[in-house]
């Protein structure tokens, strides 16, 4: 069987499907916003700009921003536009002098709820260790698939990540339990703070596949069943929405009787 076009296929419509998801920010000029802090962690902050306006900001890889930023503390913000209107990453972060240190009790009260679920979603899509559940369908031969994964990283904040799954899948007269060891490269166009990003990715899967025919012929039952293990090259590409959704086209190369195509959704913990 030739696989070719059916590899060439997944390939362009990974790259279309990644072009329509990804809502690339359109690159303004930096601007610089005063305001108080009201919340701050790891990866983002949230300034008071006054008259109960709230502004969230992820920081971006090469920030310029005080060792510490406390609570209620008065900073001048320069940032530029993301791909979701409602956050912009900071790229110079500064004291101003004189500002109040000591944080307004009702600030912390009145973020909206909005804002603190945007700053939950990129707290957990930026953690090393996470763990998804995925389920879709196989072809070739036709399967229901379900699974969970693993995934490490960034691998020295390079936008590579180790991602090891398990699989199982059942069909008419076939089932299969796989295990897959893949690493997945986040597209440079997007990150885990965007609200889309894309990535693509390969590895090595090892397929255990059982296959079981039972019917009758010329009055007399038939019962064949066979049993395969093969290893496989998967490559992979999908888009991933901030918040955990997830959706991914699969191949597999040299993989005997195991799925060549499989289509899956899963949703990150």
């Amino acid at each position: 069987m030739n696989r070719s076009p059916r590899l060439v296929t997944f390939l362009l419509s990974v790259i279309f499907v990644s072009i329509l998801a990804n809502e690339l920010p359109a690159y303004a000029q930096a601007t610089p916003v005063n305001g108080t802090v009201v919340s701050s962690s790891r990866n983002t902050m949230t300034v008071n700009t006054g008259q109960g306006q709230y502004q969230l900001f992820v920081f971006a890889r090469n920030v310029r921003k005080p060792t510490s930023i406390p609570l209620g503390s008065r900073v001048r913000v320069v940032s530029s536009p993301t791909s979701d209107p409602g956050v912009r990453s900071a790229t110079d972060i500064t004291l101003v002098q004189g500002g109040n240190t000591e944080p307004p009790p009702q600030d912390a009260e009145t973020i909206p709820e909005g804002v603190r679920s945007l700053e939950r979603d990129i707290e957990r899509e930026a953690r090393r260790y996470q763990i998804a559940v995925r389920g879709g369908v196989a072809l070739d031969p036709e399967l229901v698939v379900i699974g969970v994964q693993g995934q490490i990283g960034p691998i020295f904040r390079s936008g590579l990540y180790l991602r090891p799954a398990v699989d199982f899948g059942l069909g008419e007269v076939t089932a299969m339990f796989s295990f897959n060891g893949d690493v997945i490269y986040r597209l440079p166009f997007s990150s885990n703070q965007d609200r889309w990003s894309a990535y693509f990715g390969a590895g090595i899967g090892v397929n255990l596949i059982h296959q079981n025919f039972e019917g009758e012929q010329d009055g007399q039952r038939i019962d064949f069943g066979d049993f395969h293990s093969d290893t496989a090259l998967n490559i992979l590409g999908g888009v991933r929405r901030r918040g955990g959704m997830f959706l991914e086209l699969k191949t597999a190369v040299y993989s005997g009787p195991s799925p060549t195509l499989t289509m899956t959704v899963g949703y990150t913990f």
